[in-house]
């Protein structure tokens, strides 16, 4: 499947295992449920870990993980929900986190623009279709107001 990192269409390389799966080798996201209950044992595995958060779930509940995270999966689960767009800029501007924070789900490639200002830099649109304007909505405004994350 093909993202969008760092303005460009890539592969990914990462799957997310959900909590009744096995974890087995490679690069795997996890839930953050999954993460606390397990997160010791998880150091050790083969690939890189991530941790998908949701709207409902704190940063502060994953910041001891950070350091052992090359993942932050923002999983919008419906448009209406902007909170992850706050997870986004504690990510990066509490926590220092300088990973990898990508948004997945049911975001809009019209939020794009603005959830990069916040920190997000991967986008998984969930169709190859929607890639080209995704991509497109990361140039939306070439002037900001505002101070932001990049």
């Amino acid at each position: 499947m093909q993202i969008i990192k760092d303005n460009q269409i890539t592969t990914d390389t990462w799957e997310y295992r959900q909590d009744d799966a096995e974890l087995g080798d490679g690069d795997i996201t996890i839930s953050l449920a999954r993460l606390q209950q397990n997160g010791d044992e998880l150091k050790n595995r083969k690939g890189k870990l991530g941790v998908r958060i949701t709207p409902a779930d704190s940063t502060d509940a994953i910041a001891d993980y950070l350091p052992n995270l090359a993942l932050v999966e923002l999983y919008f689960p419906e448009l209406a929900d902007g909170r992850l767009f706050s997870h986004a800029w504690l990510l990066r501007n509490r926590y220092d986190y300088t990973g990898e924070i990508r948004a997945t789900g049911q975001f809009l490639p019209d939020q794009v623009f603005y959830l990069s200002r916040v920190g997000v830099n991967s986008f998984y649109p969930g169709n190859d279709a929607d890639l080209s304007a995704t991509l497109a909505g990361l140039n939306d405004f070439s002037v900001n107001y505002q101070p932001s994350v990049n």
